[in-house]
């Protein structure tokens, strides 16, 4: 039986060296007949990261790696492991050790004993996280659930092993907006969550800023659902009928308190066009937001290009 583990770098060289040392550590510690790929995507790194990747390559028949032409993103990275990943089981994990390996040896067990297809792992607490991004990360699960017809768990991470067929329906999934953690949720299989608390990263500073962070929140909810567009017809309709009931009032009572000649309301008109207004622009921001997905998807570009890959 093999095992691929794949890890997306970008700008890790400073944590690689730590990560490589544990996952031998699990390999070593495996008594029994399965082997190993430890598959690095460099995802266009800017430093020593790829030289790294290549000097362990040359020392380990077990490393493989392919090199992107420039950043294509962490979701393009998971997907290029994935298809290049040959193992009987697969896992995707961080190469920062917020991924902790040591849980390896367990997700194996779990996946051997037939019940589950995907053991994925679950942080049970953000300790150690911005307050402030910890508050949104849990609005925003809370958000996508109630929209999304699929339920993805707070604090999943990306860190699963996955059986084959698994990862076979993800790869044949090739949309190119891609919310892994709402792609693995849609695909289904019975699911084992292995919690744990959050690890800081070893070493290195995050590539998550707030911005990237909300962009992927955006992305999530747009690939999903389309709620949004859904509620910018409801609130359509429900002002349309304000206006109406409004104009009914102002009709009766112009002709009850005889007011045809009244000129009055200039600064409660502005203030409602002004309101009116922003919510039709946001409700054509959100068609935007759709319209701008298809167009990326009619473009039909590949999801990443390589510029190296080693040999198999």
């Amino acid at each position: 039986m093999l095992i691929s583990l794949i890890i997306p770098c970008y700008n890790e060289e400073a944590s690689l060296p730590i990560l490589y040392e544990a996952l031998c550590d699990v390999r070593k510690t495996d008594d029994s007949d399965r082997n190993y790929e430890f598959i690095f995507v460099n995802d266009g790194s800017r430093d020593k990261t790829a030289d790294l990747i290549k000097d362990l390559a040359a020392n380990d028949k077990g490393v493989k790696y392919i090199f992107f032409s420039r950043n294509f993103g962490k979701e393009a990275a998971m997907y290029a492991g994935m298809e290049k990943a040959k193992g009987d089981y697969i896992a995707i994990m961080d190469a920062d050790m917020q991924d902790p390996p040591s849980l390896i040896p367990e997700m194996i067990k779990d996946l051997d004993s037939g019940e589950y297809d995907i053991v994925a792992a679950r942080r049970v607490t953000r300790k150690g996280e911005p307050k402030i991004r910890s508050w949104f990360a849990r609005r925003f699960y809370k958000l996508i659930n109630r929209m999304c017809d699929v339920e993805i768990a707070d604090g999943a991470r990306d860190f699963r092993l996955m059986k084959r067929e698994v990862v076979d329906s993800i790869l044949s999934l090739t949309e190119r907006q891609r919310f892994s953690k709402g792609i693995f949720a849609w695909v289904g299989f019975r699911t084992k969550w292995v919690e744990h608390e959050n690890v800081e990263r070893v070493a290195g500073e995050t590539k998550w800023s707030f911005w990237k962070l909300f962009r992927y929140a955006i992305d999530g909810i747009v690939a999903f659902t389309t709620a949004p567009l859904r509620l910018a017809t409801y609130m359509g309709f429900f002002f349309a009928f304000a206006g109406f009931v409004y104009m009914l009032y102002y009709f009766i009572r112009a002709i009850i308190e005889q007011i045809w000649d009244r000129v009055a309301g200039y600064p409660s008109l502005l203030c409602f066009i002004l309101f009116i207004g922003g919510l039709i622009l946001m409700a054509l921001g959100l068609i935007g937001e759709y319209i701008g997905r298809i167009y990326i998807e009619a473009k039909a570009r590949p999801i990443y290009i390589t510029s190296e890959e080693s040999k198999d």
